[in-house]
């Protein structure tokens, strides 16, 4: 009853009272009744009351408040109790919202950084952080099915790996391509009143669109266009932020559609009949390709450089003129898919034939495949003739057993049949003795061969000395040798297999050239040379290339350096599991990390790698509180295992790479964790350690940063957050971000 009181849109001021005064938990909403409730406030095309009657709404306030904690969904349900004694009062949070009278100001924390260099970071509190995923559900609900399907980042299911699946399976014979490059630059005033133009073509509430100017005002929530903030998991990224550059550059995709429907009519595709002529035509019809994952577009076609260079103008002379935004035209060039690799998502593109992404086997593979069914065959002789010496020796006991009975018995019955039993076994032994010749082409050819050849009863002279009887029965048993065992019709069905076999391999074979001729798909790599400048930055590794030991973790207890380990390999794992150069990847992972984590345990406990690997094991396996061993860093075979597999949207390591967290050895008093919504206070104070400041460097000198590596604000430096057992283990392992933190309540211990 009270999914449907909320999905009436002239009852929720009602709800709101019966709530404040039944004083009961309101359910989160599923998502069939979110579009209801949303979608009842749609009226002459458009959306209308939705901060009063849809934000403000304490079920779906309560329903943003479990998102922000989905991370944590076996905890107990939330509710209104825990809400006013722990956090806030939901009653009081809508009705500041239905009234459109809450203070954003006051809801915003800023944190001056600990150098007077760079601005203060703006973050909001918990309460806001409700807030602002409550209008980034509302949103998400009114605009995702209006986005293009080329539209990646900030949607469900729609992350960076189904962009990488789309390219691979999507994109044919690539010719030209280029990526848009913005200024890095945040959204002014006339890029929020763009925005709200743009929102309000669909939604008819002014509060709603003034609460979002003033949260850019504010400046709790900004978008950085250029930046490399977008979609990291990073304090300085609200939220919020993903979908308003969707929305704000969908009229940029709405246009991208045009032209590529345009390009599909003015060049169709035909097919294999309707092409004329006695000769192989191979069509390859015009195509525009395009992929935008929040603020990076990549734009391919298969035509002509001139036909990619119009389509460049057209795109920038759109972004510039419709959107007001600067592109940056130095980098945004068009490149050859064929002979130049573009980055695109942190990975590396280029356009290959389909040999390269699917080898053919080598002639040592093929050699080794020979050799190993060989070695088959002979395992499976040695297994038959096992088989066949274990079966005569019981069958002689067997035998020997029934003749010692029958003569015991001097012409007596015993009440069991031990020969009905004997001999249903050899009769089954008898059965699958005839099947195995009868599958053999060789055994039944040895059988006939000696059953037919050489016999005197085929000679004329011979056959009419004889009785008509004899003469009968002989040609009748040779009828009968001839169907069950000449091998005639088996070997010339064995003959046509592997001629049928042979075939097939010269058609792949051609069909395989063919398509490296005439064919090209996108090889996805991950820049090896980008995570082995990272890894030597980090200090993984030696100038030389070999692991060598991070000093600044030794002051962590042992299970906490294995878990931060873990944590950069996971997260590296899960990110780069759709390229085609994992191998490399998985190297760099097990050897370079694995022992660098080693050489790391070992200058804490003052011992030898050889003793450290004696203690902790090569697959670097702990004990936890309970005394029970655990294993954190991916075992080797574990990694060897890893593939293709998953296609969620998976969270870069940038965080979890560029910050310590170091346990205070003093004991501060207990302050609840700062994880969303958790209520425990058994937490302990861990200190942030940030990587430019501990090697100091600056993040935006790309020549002594890492291109493309994002860093965490430098106002978190030295704070100190409160957190329980359970989400310093998660924080440890990448499976949980600084946005998952309420930032605010981080606290300064000298």
């Amino acid at each position: 009853m009270l999914a449907k009181l909320l999905r009436q849109p002239r009852v929720a001021a009602v709800n709101r009272s019966l709530f404040s005064t039944l004083q009961l938990p309101p359910p989160p909403l599923q998502n069939s009744a979110l579009q209801s409730l949303v979608l009842s406030h749609y009226r002459h095309g458009k959306f209308h009351s939705l901060l009063q009657n849809v934000v403000a709404s304490p079920s779906l306030l309560l329903t943003a408040c479990h998102n922000l904690r989905n991370h944590r969904a076996s905890d107990s349900p939330l509710t209104l109790d825990s809400f006013s004694t722990h956090y806030f009062s939901l009653q009081d949070l809508s009705a500041q919202l239905s009234n459109n009278s809450l203070d954003v100001q006051s809801c915003c924390v800023s944190v001056s950084p600990r150098s007077r260099k760079g601005e203060a970071l703006i973050l909001p509190n918990l309460k806001l952080k409700v807030v602002l995923e409550a209008i980034r559900i509302v949103l998400e609900v009114i605009y995702d099915d209006r986005f293009v399907t080329f539209c990646y980042g900030g949607r469900a299911n729609m992350g960076r790996h189904t962009a990488i699946r789309y390219l691979k399976n999507s994109v044919e014979n690539p010719s030209w391509w280029f990526t848009v490059k913005f200024d890095d630059q945040l959204f002014q005033s006339r890029h929020v009143d763009n925005m709200c133009l743009i929102l309000g073509q669909k939604i008819d509430d002014c509060d709603l669109l003034d609460l979002i100017r003033r949260l850019f005002d504010c400046r709790v929530v900004s978008v950085n266009l250029g930046g490399i903030c977008s979609g990291r998991g990073l304090p300085q990224e609200c939220a919020l932020s993903s979908i308003l550059i969707n929305v704000y550059l969908n009229g940029f995709d709405k246009e991208i559609q045009e032209i590529r429907l345009k390009t599909n009519e003015d060049n169709p595709r035909f097919n294999e009949t309707e092409l004329a002529g006695s000769y192989s035509i191979f069509h390859k019809p015009l195509k525009v390709f395009a992929v935008r994952y929040l603020d990076e577009i990549l734009i391919i076609t298969n035509g002509t450089k001139m036909m990619t260079m119009d389509l460049k103008k057209r795109v920038v002379r759109f972004l510039d003129e419709e959107l007001d935004l600067k592109v940056d035209r130095q980098v945004t060039v068009i490149h050859s898919a064929v002979s130049e690799k573009i980055e695109f998502m942190g990975m590396e593109l280029q356009a290959v034939a389909p040999s390269v992404i699917r080898p053919r086997k080598s002639q040592k593979a093929i050699r080794a495949h020979k050799k190993h069914l060989r070695q088959k065959q002979v395992r499976l002789m040695e297994l038959k003739n096992a088989r066949e010496r274990t079966r005569k020796k019981l069958g002689m006991k067997l035998l020997s057993h029934v003749h010692k009975k029958l003569k015991q018995s001097n012409g007596f019955k015993f009440d069991f049949q031990i020969e009905d039993e004997v001999r249903q076994i050899f009769s089954t032994w008898a059965d699958e003795v005839v099947q195995e010749y009868s599958a053999s082409v060789d055994d039944r050819w040895e059988w006939h061969w000696m059953l037919s050849a050489g016999d005197f009863l085929s000679l004329r002279r011979i056959r009419d000395q004889l009785p008509h009887e004899l003469v009968d029965a002989y040609d009748n048993f040779q009828l009968q040798v001839d169907k069950h065992l000449k091998p005639v019709k088996a070997k010339r069905e064995l003959e046509e297999e592997v001629r049928r076999r042979e075939e097939e391999e010269e058609e792949s074979y051609a069909r395989r050239t063919v398509e490296d001729l005439t064919r090209r798909c996108i090889k996805v790599e991950a820049p090896i040379e980008l995570l082995k400048k990272a890894v030597k930055m980090v200090g993984f590794t030696n100038q030389m290339g070999r692991p060598r030991p991070l000093s600044l973790l030794t002051v962590l207890e042992d299970i906490d350096i294995i878990k931060w380990y873990a944590g950069v390999g996971r997260r590296w794992l899960d990110f780069y599991c759709c390229c085609h150069n994992l191998k490399k990847v998985k190297i760099i992972i097990s050897y370079h990390l694995r022992f660098s984590c080693i050489l790391t345990l070992a200058e804490k406990h003052e011992a030898t790698k050889r003793a450290a690997m004696g203690h902790f094991t090569k697959d670097l396996k702990v004990s936890d509180a309970d005394g029970t061993e655990q294993v954190y860093f991916p075992s080797e075979r574990e990694i060897i295992m890893m593939g293709d597999r998953n296609l969620s949207d998976p969270k870069p390591v940038d965080g979890a790479l560029t910050m310590a967290l170091i346990r205070l050895a003093s004991y501060e008093p207990h302050h609840r964790c700062t994880a969303h919504f958790c209520s425990r206070s058994d937490t302990a104070f861990y200190r942030i350690h940030l990587l430019q400041n501990h090697l100091d460097l600056d993040p935006l000198d790309e020549k002594s940063w890492v291109h493309g590596m994002a860093a965490i604000h430098d106002c978190l430096e030295r704070k100190c957050a409160p957190l329980c057992g359970q989400h310093i283990n998660e924080l440890y392992m990448g499976r949980l971000t600084l946005q998952d933190l309420d930032c605010t309540t981080f606290v300064d211990v000298d």
